[in-house]
């Protein structure tokens, strides 16, 4: 896929039939986008689960963190990923482990990497980067 550009209805499909998310890289801090950005999925009706090795087994949001994606105990519409652009395939190799497979990875605001989105690709993983749902949603679906 090209992952230049996304025609809308694509990421208002994403956004439409997403339910659970597995935010890796939740931090605890207000002033991180990442914390605000959970909130606002909170917010929305989103089931939010906050991954975070160094935060393991405190709450964000009133949400319990887990250290990494195979902690969590229910299936995983979608994996949005605030890490550095070259953790993304560390990522990617974590959820092509989890059991069932994810939906959907989308990678934050800089987060772009088109060789680690191949192998999600071929596993029928639906790949999007350097985009915001917290900016999306608000475009897209109002």
């Amino acid at each position: 896929m090209n992952h230049d550009d996304y025609a809308d209805y694509y990421l208002a499909d994403i956004l439409r039939t997403t339910r659970v998310i597995a935010l890796v890289g939740a931090s605890p801090n207000p002033e991180r986008p990442s914390n605000r950005v959970m909130a606002f999925l909170l917010r929305k009706g989103y089931r939010v689960i906050p991954v975070n090795p160094g935060q393991a087994g405190r709450e964000i949001h009133g949400q319990k963190v887990v250290a990494r994606l195979a902690d969590i105990p229910e299936p995983i519409d979608m994996v949005d990923v605030f890490r550095a652009a070259p953790a993304l395939s560390g990522v990617v190799d974590e959820v092509l482990a989890v059991t069932p497979l994810p939906k959907v990875i989308w990678g934050q605001l800089s987060v772009r990497d088109d060789a680690a989105a191949g192998p999600a690709e071929a596993a029928g993983i639906r790949v999007v980067m350097d985009r915001c749902p917290a900016i999306e949603y608000p475009r897209l679906i109002g």
